[in-house]
């Protein structure tokens, strides 16, 4: 049984698994490198070791070293949270070999669904619609110009490992096809040292929806319903939520039952995420599968009331799901926004530096999933992502307009933040009315990215101001002081006469 967990990660993924260690009695053990010596995981954990330098090739993806920690401080298992080596099945199988119990799938399950390529063929045996696309990766610039003219424009090139957005490119020209293809497979091959890719065809008006699923070594797979994750700036997802404001009663039991379906298909076990692409009208198509907990799980685990690393704890232990399909419900609407330290007007650009000041949002049906606190230096060498808002209501209209509040309550200075361009998303139509897709950014950008400067002149006008205003109170206090102090002309020659006598 497992009593003692390494959190082969950092940042607020590596907290927010500790704290369900905490509560189920296990001893939580962090890694950290030179830039996450002061990091709030290594402080929140029972124990804490120096594991390299600060480039994450050199920490937090070294394996040798994180094993070689696992196996001196005597840890029985390791979660690998999302991102670096959580999907990794050279890692996982490491774990296997050293006696250590990785808190996810088999490295066989990794490496049937961790390939976008693989996967398809499996979806396609399980009778899971895919997109329509190559079946292989593609070996040639010519035989992409070939495929490509059966398939139609526009495609995706995207790379067949990894995730994230990152070596995907979209072509709407003919003569965008081999600078696409080169473009996405170096990026893929500098992401996750594996430049394959293959072509799909691209889906006009698309949503992103994904369906959370849980699966025990024993065979008993269910799935937690879906999340809506279209509102997405470079194939990255920033806003999400659930149930997805899209889908019918009817098609969300029959996507669920896809999900499923797709799950068993490779024998799969932990918590994972069958991910579809879902056009306007209802017609679904598999993605990809995530073989890990994802970033938004905590709306899954709000709407449901299942802690879902809790479950990979015990689905790692070898226990049997007491979750029966049959009695899951979705109660509510949660919204989750993920909060960047970045230049939302500036391309998005990472905005690495000091946190000087840091107010986080309370109230009833809010959580906050975050890492960084006053003082706190955030380091370049990482995502940019610092934490995540969730919030729960009854109605969808209700957790948007507590969504507004949070953020509104939300403050942080030193560093540039996404807070106010997702505070502005809530006030848009397309979102109010859920009638977006992935266009949405791009679509509403006249709204999303005001004027920069604005901002800043008004921000440091009101500091001018408040600044000035302080000063006038300290020269008020001088002065009343002063004139409590003073004594008339009349009185002290008073004083003067009565001493003489």
């Amino acid at each position: 049984m497992i009593k003692k967990v390494l959190v082969a990660n950092r940042g607020e993924i590596a907290v927010r698994v500790m704290r369900s260690c905490r509560e189920m009695g296990l001893v939580t053990v962090a890694v950290f490198s030179d830039a996450d010596r002061k990091s709030l995981h290594v402080r929140y954990a029972d124990e804490a070791y120096h594991i390299g330098p600060s480039p994450s090739v050199q920490s937090y993806l070294n394996i040798e070293k994180i094993i070689e920690v696992a196996k001196k401080c005597g840890a029985d298992a390791i979660h690998p949270g999302y991102g670096f080596l959580s999907e990794n099945k050279k890692f996982s199988q490491r774990c296997a070999d050293e006696g250590i119990i990785f808190i996810g799938p088999s490295p066989q399950a990794i490496s049937a669904m961790g390939d976008k390529i693989t996967a398809r063929k499996h979806m396609m045996k399980a009778g899971v619609p895919v997109v329509p696309g190559t079946e292989n990766k593609i070996t040639s610039e010519e035989e992409a110009i070939q495929t490509i003219t059966e398939i139609g424009l526009p495609v995706m090139i995207k790379a067949s490992a990894g995730g994230g957005g990152k070596g995907m490119r979209l072509v709407h020209k003919k003569s965008e096809i081999v600078s696409a293809i080169r473009a996405a497979r170096s990026e893929a091959h500098t992401a996750f040292g594996d430049d394959a890719v293959y072509i799909e065809k691209y889906i006009d008006s698309p949503h992103h929806i994904e369906f959370q699923i849980l699966a025990d070594k024993h065979g008993h797979t269910i799935h937690l319903f879906e999340r809506e994750c279209s509102v997405q700036r470079r194939h990255q997802k920033v806003i999400e939520e659930t149930p997805s404001p899209l889908l019918t009663p009817e098609i969300r039991e029959e996507m669920g039952r896809h999900a499923v379906n797709a799950a068993k298909a490779v024998n799969y076990y932990g918590a994972g995420t069958i991910e579809f692409i879902v056009d306007d009208n209802l017609n679904y198509y598999f993605l990809e599968m995530n073989t890990r907990l994802q970033v938004e799980h905590p709306i899954t685990e709000r709407v449901v009331g299942v802690d879902l690393v809790k479950e990979q704890i015990r689905i790692a232990n070898g226990e049997h799901l007491k979750l029966k399909q049959e009695e899951l419900r979705q109660f509510g609407h949660a919204i989750e926004c993920r909060i960047y330290a970045e230049d939302t007007n500036n391309n998005f650009m990472p905005s690495p530096g000091l946190i000087r000041h840091i107010s986080e949002p309370l109230g009833l049906g809010v959580r906050y999933d975050g890492y960084v606190y006053e003082g706190y230096e955030i380091p370049i060498y990482y995502d940019p992502l610092i934490s995540k808002l969730i919030v729960w209501a009854q109605t969808r209209e209700e957790a948007i307009r507590r969504m507004r509040r949070a953020l509104h309550e939300y403050k942080i200075t030193g560093v540039k933040t996404s807070i106010k361009f997702l505070a502005r998303i809530m006030d848009i139509p397309d979102f109010k009315n859920g009638t977006y897709n992935t266009h949405f950014i791009e679509n509403n950008s006249d709204i999303l990215f005001q004027d920069p400067y604005c901002g800043e002149r008004c921000e440091t006008l009101a500091i001018i101001s408040t600044f000035i205003d302080y000063l006038d109170k300290i020269e008020m206090k001088k002065n009343e002081q002063a004139s409590r102090n003073s004594v008339s002309n009349w009185k002290e020659s008073g004083k003067r006469k009565a001493l003489r006598n």
